[in-house]
């Protein structure tokens, strides 16, 4: 690193997590907060309101000796109360840990214990998983969230205090310190199919850039309405919250939900006018469904769906943008990338010459990095870096002021970091104009007579089926070939497939060498503790 004139500038003023909402309650004092209760009613509030009520929260946490240097879990849904400890945790300068409700109990437990947890604030309607997590962790105490009184609530838990009224009568205004910034302010664990979870500690500085490079690729600004779908106890819901909050936007948290009961929040999103949202393909798909069974379509012309997890189906997109004019747009990034690092939204002018059917196939890919965040293309077999042709095939590589550069206290780390990048695991190519296109993990990745085929752009021409509602594409050994593709497939309810149906919706997209082999269909497909699609258990059912 070179050095040198050095600047007149307030280098050494810490960027800090909660100045964000300070400067929102103070500039847009009465935009609204609207939020969903656990009783599923809608209430309403402001920054100016959210800013009191977290003072009166840092008050509340000085009084149970949380502050500088303690972890503080945290079990709830998409509340009001979540967003409040995401400011007011690290503005006393503890850190706030959130626990993943899909981890499995023992992972649970091992996160809490990994982290040294000492505090953990709990939902109402979540206490039976800390009443289960309680006899395998030591903490000093829990915070039980409720819109109930606490002589209402019964549990298990010892060294119990109650939310509301820690924040009964404190002061409405609290003196904030100012936090290095290199502080963690959140910490998530990342899990896998093997191994466990692995801390990721993101900093104040980290996730003030990420939230100004998400503000910066989304042009989100104050006349913006945005609703974290995405759970806010999973890598900060894609730290939507925190660009809404910075961008001073409207907020609208749609709590407790799940894709079978979508119906409420779909509503919400078009009766409050929401602009910006997160989530899943798993999530748009039903709320596009919701909105073809209404009697009006609304229109939705200036709303941006960021698209994560998995590639959207062009059926999504299309079918989205055709109905309500809404833009799906596809976004890359995991936990070690706070987690935003990649965005699809408008295609660079110079691409204009493309034709229809061009420019909705390069919106699957998962686009280009944002401002900070570089992206190399590395060969697997002797760790070269690769053109951006479109082209040469590599490992995903990433550095940048909101990428991790280690994990927790975990003795593996040169494993999946290389010359200051981290290594994603997953393959794909860059095209001459930028564009990132995963096309397959390094553990999917399917090689047949020398050649790749991209499990992924198989499983999303699969999705593009209507009878079909789930698919998976793996590899298995062959003796002539090495390895050849199985394509796993769920039918929609009622519906019967074969083979030649998949292969019929396939044909104009593969070779024919490409095809694959058998495709088997199943009710449903295994999924690991957190809910992601388990292709070793595939695998293995597959050579048993």
């Amino acid at each position: 690193m070179l050095t040198g004139i050095r600047s007149t500038m307030g280098d050494d003023y810490p960027l800090n997590v909660t100045s964000l909402l300070k400067r929102a309650a103070r500039v847009f004092p009465n935009t609204e907060i609207v939020h969903r209760r656990l009783d599923g009613s809608w209430q309403r509030t402001d920054y100016a309101g959210t800013l009191e009520r977290v003072s009166q929260l840092a008050h509340a946490l000085d009084e149970l000796g949380i502050g500088q240097g303690t972890m503080v879990g945290v079990l709830d849904w998409n509340h009001l109360r979540h967003l409040e400890l995401y400011f007011g945790v690290p503005g006393v300068g503890a850190t706030m840990l959130q626990l993943n409700l899909r981890l499995a109990p023992a992972d649970l437990a091992y996160v809490v214990e990994h982290s040294e947890a000492r505090w953990i604030f709990v939902d109402e309607s979540l206490l039976p998983i800390a009443e289960q997590l309680a006899d395998k962790i030591q903490v000093r105490g829990w915070v039980v969230m409720s819109d109930k009184r606490s002589t209402e609530i019964a549990t298990s838990l010892t060294n119990v205090y109650f939310y509301e009224d820690l924040l009964a009568d404190k002061p409405t205004h609290y003196d904030w310190q100012l936090i290095d910034e290199r502080t963690a302010c959140y910490v998530g664990y990342t899990t896998g199919t093997t191994g466990q979870p692995k801390g990721v500690y993101y900093s104040h500085r980290a996730i003030y850039l990420h939230t100004l490079g998400v503000i910066g690729a989304l042009k989100v600004d104050y006349m913006d309405c945005v609703m974290p779908i995405t759970p806010m106890f999973h890598v900060l819901s894609w730290g939507f919250p925190q660009a809404a909050v910075g961008a001073g936007a409207k907020v609208v948290l749609p709590g407790k939900f799940t894709a079978e009961n979508i119906d409420s929040v779909a509503d919400a999103l078009i009766g409050e006018g929401v602009t910006v949202a997160n989530g899943a393909p798993s999530i748009f798909t039903p709320i596009l469904e919701h909105i073809r069974s209404l009697p009006r379509t609304p229109d939705l012309s200036r709303a941006r769906f960021v698209s994560g997890s998995t590639e959207p189906p062009q059926s999504l997109m299309m079918g989205l943008s055709d109905l309500t004019g809404a833009q799906v747009i596809h976004a890359y990034g995991a936990s070690e990338t706070s987690p935003v690092a990649v965005l699809n939204w408008q295609l660079k002018p110079e691409l204009n010459s493309l034709s229809h059917e061009e420019k909705w196939d390069l919106k699957r890919y998962q686009g280009l990095p944002l401002l900070g965040v570089e992206i190399e293309i590395v060969d697997d077999s002797d760790g070269r870096d690769l053109p951006w042709d479109g082209t040469s095939v590599g490992e995903v590589q990433l550095r940048g002021p909101w990428i991790t550069t280690s994990y927790h206290n975990l003795s593996d780390n040169a494993d999946r970091f290389s010359n200051g990048r981290w290594r994603s695991g997953d393959v794909g190519v860059v095209t001459p104009d930028g564009y990132l296109k995963l096309t397959d993990r390094l553990k999917d990745v399917i090689k047949s007579g020398g050649e790749w085929i991209s499990s992924i752009d198989m499983e999303n021409a699969i999705l593009d089926h209507p009878q079909v509602r789930e698919a998976a594409v793996i590899g298995v050994p062959d003796p002539k070939f090495q390895e050849r593709p199985v394509a796993y497939v769920v039918p929609r309810e009622g519906m019967e497939l074969t083979r030649a149906d998949i292969v019929e919706v396939l044909k104009d997209r593969f070779a024919k060498w490409q095809l694959p082999d058998d495709v088997v269909l199943i009710d449903e497909m295994p999924r690991t503790s957190v809910g992601k699609l388990d292709k070793k258990l595939l695998r293995t059912q597959w050579n048993s």
